[in-house]
């Protein structure tokens, strides 16, 4: 069967960033089917052929090895070369493959709960884009004879290989850019949970200079959404900052490509706001986010090149690339849920950082922290030299994805009606403007932003909102949330 199809009958669909699926339903014949089509692709290229190395790694979930399992069988079957990178962050998984300009794979589900996993695929040096997904589906993918049972459990012997030790290299990204001596004085909180690259963070502290404390380490999993925060991890930033000897928190989803960083006081950042304060330290000329992205970066004015893209790191590198090649350098990308992305090397004070097109939790936390220990100052001071504007999101769970496309589509006829009989405006005048890069996205007279979306990786309602202050950005979050759980009911 073509891609296509296995996709149709599997429910495991490519969302915003890879494959994703109940994990029932990722069954060893469905990734090794996905797998083998992915190098078949690759192979159409010229980035792949027998004997090619393809890197792959895992997160922490209980799923995990098994699918990297049927994953490297799927390697072995196209007389590929495994390399075995660890249960590590998706940022140094791919910082070691683009650097050795060979393919590689993320088994993770990132911030979704345990139930769910996912493949990230990935090109010899860069992401795989939504191009290279519609081509993928095209392949066709049949079963080798005795590998797998009638259920589609993987029967072969096949084991993963062993080790290659791509940490070292991660960190020392960090340590060789930034300097032994940058975060030095400082005693930062590293938020463990169930993050693969949970040790790699303190590490990475440690060779910074600073001081790392161990917080909340989980043996189970915790689905921690950058995007979304949860209300205990709120609860615990601030328990944690209570006794004010912490100057920060930091932590990241699941697969470690996403931050999330919190101030001395304990409160977390959004990942936009963290974007912008990366962007502006390193002296970004483009940047590149998607439409949901607080638009503080525009009034900031820093960049002069601002490109606004769907939802997904795809989307994201495609246009930072875009903005590159037209020379308009440094080019810089990050999304709403922190992670960043860099289509071009930085070079500051002697030092140069090389392009990595792909998400990074690590260097954006970096950043932040650098930029207010330099200006003698504190994480909030920092966040409060930008232009007031507050966005917040949450997510209706459990809400159908074509049910969400369909409430969509009937609102998108008619906005300012809908808008009105949703609450959020009393007359037609009150909206201003209507984006459908991504989802429908009403901007009203006084500024104030709603955005419904639904989600890429699972069956999810987003709503993101914007205002001029917190407050204001939290009443309209409720009233979003709110007025579409009636959709729900239907």
């Amino acid at each position: 069967m073509k891609i296509a199809e296995w996709m149709e009958q599997s429910g495991v669909a490519f969302g915003t960033s890879g494959a994703r699926g109940l994990v029932t339903a990722m069954t060893d014949a469905v990734c090794f089917a996905y797998t083998v089509g992915y190098l078949r692709h690759l192979a159409s290229l010229g980035e792949f052929a027998p004997g090619t190395p393809v890197a792959v790694a895992g997160d922490l979930r209980p799923s995990t090895p098994r699918i990297l399992r049927a994953c490297v069988a799927a390697i072995e079957h196209m007389k590929g070369k495994p390399v075995f990178c660890g249960y590590v962050p998706t940022p140094a998984l791919c910082l070691h493959a683009f650097a050795q300009g060979y393919p590689s794979l993320m088994v993770t589900g990132s911030h979704i709960p345990a139930d769910r996993n996912g493949i990230k695929f990935n090109r010899a040096r860069g992401e795989f884009l939504k191009s290279d997904e519609a081509a993928m589906r095209t392949q066709d993918v049949a079963l080798p004879e005795g590998w797998f049972d009638a259920d589609g459990v993987l029967v072969a012997s096949v084991d993963l290989p062993d080790l290659t030790d791509v940490v070292p290299g991660y960190v020392a990204r960090y340590h060789a850019f930034f300097g032994p001596d940058a975060l030095a004085g400082l005693r930062l909180g590293v938020y463990q949970h169930s993050a693969v690259g949970r040790d790699v963070l303190m590490l990475i502290v440690e060779a910074l200079g600073g001081t790392a404390v161990p917080l909340g380490r989980s043996t189970s999993f915790i689905p921690v959404d950058t995007e979304a925060v949860r209300p205990e991890d709120a609860v615990l930033a601030r328990e944690w900052a209570a006794d004010g000897k912490l100057d920060a928190i930091l932590t990241t989803d699941g697969d470690s490509d996403r931050p999330l960083l919190a101030d001395a006081q304990g409160n977390w950042l959004r990942g936009d706001v963290l974007g912008i304060l990366a962007a502006r330290f390193l002296g970004a000329a483009a940047v590149t986010t998607p439409v949901s992205s607080n638009t503080a970066l525009e009034k900031s004015g820093f960049a002069r090149d601002v490109r606004r893209t769907r939802i997904g790191s795809p989307f994201v590198v495609a246009a930072m690339t875009e903005a590159a090649e037209a020379g308009v350098t440094p080019s810089v990308g990050y999304e709403a849920n922190g992670g960043f992305l860099l289509a071009t090397d930085i070079a500051q004070d002697g030092r140069t950082l090389d392009a990595l097109p792909t998400r990074d939790s690590v260097l954006p936390m970096l950043c932040a922290l650098v930029a207010a220990r330099r200006a003698n100052t504190s994480l909030a001071a920092l966040v409060a030299t930008l232009p007031p504007r507050f966005t917040l999101s949450d997510r209706l769970v459990n809400m159908p994805t074509a049910q969400s496309l369909a409430e969509i589509e009937t609102l998108s006829r008619n906005p300012a009606e809908g808008a009105m009989g949703l609450g959020f405006i009393e007359t037609a005048e009150d909206l201003a403007h209507v984006d459908q890069t991504d989802g429908l996205r009403m901007t009203f007279a006084n500024n104030e932003i709603i955005h419904l979306r639904p989600s890429g990786n699972a069956p999810e309602l987003r709503v993101y909102v914007e205002a001029d202050t917190p407050e204001r950005a939290a009443d309209l979050l409720k009233t979003g949330i709110g007025a579409v759980s009636v959709w729900k009911e239907r």
